[in-house]
């Protein structure tokens, strides 16, 4: 366990001195979870006409089901994990990057790689027939998101590679979930 946490922290640090202050807004940005409303829209607007309105709503339910629980698990192993994150861990912030505005006490797992991984499987499989690009488009964002974390110097890629894989994990069953709910209530949700 010593030398994976090793590995991770080297990794963190090649990984984190790649930025520069030039790219920093931009990373700043993908990171922040209001420049993500204009995707949500497009989403919700996909959502709306493959679904139509009853199933949105319950489509919408389970959205926001996946993402509470994504976010309070993370909680859950932020505090009982107890894993300073790199902006706090002695012997890593003197040498990384720290560019977010905030850096929190714990880290493991990353809520973000989580909740956005969780969104893309959800959403990119549930659409999958209708447009198949939509999953390739949200797995590079949630992708994207997840190195964000690392580039801004509050998680460890491990962090987020266990962040994303618990996403895509919750994502999938509550995929499965939706697809059984709206199969079960089919005639009620026309």
């Amino acid at each position: 366990m010593e030398k994976l946490n090793q590995l991770d922290h080297e990794l963190f640090l090649y990984l984190n001195n790649l930025g520069s202050p030039a790219w920093d807004a931009l990373w700043m940005g993908i990171s922040n979870k209001w420049y993500s409303i204009p995707l949500y829209a497009v989403l919700l607007v996909l959502v709306f006409n493959y679904f139509g309105l009853k199933k949105t709503l319950v489509t919408l339910v389970f959205v926001a089901l996946l993402i509470t629980c994504t976010d309070q698990l993370a909680n859950l192993f932020k505090f009982s994990f107890e894993r300073l994150r790199p902006c706090r861990a002695p012997g890593i912030m003197n040498h990384a990057r720290f560019v977010a505005e905030r850096c929190g006490r714990f880290g493991f797992f990353s809520a973000h790689a989580a909740s956005s991984m969780g969104l893309t499987i959800f959403i990119g499989l549930s659409l999958f027939k209708k447009t198949a690009l939509l999953f390739f488009v949200l797995l590079f964002w949630a992708c994207t998101v997840g190195f964000s974390r690392i580039y801004l110097g509050v998680h460890y890629p491990g962090d987020v590679l266990v962040g994303m894989l618990i996403g895509g994990i919750l994502g999938f069953l509550f995929l499965r979930l939706h697809r059984f709910v709206l199969t079960k209530f089919s005639d009620r949700l026309m």
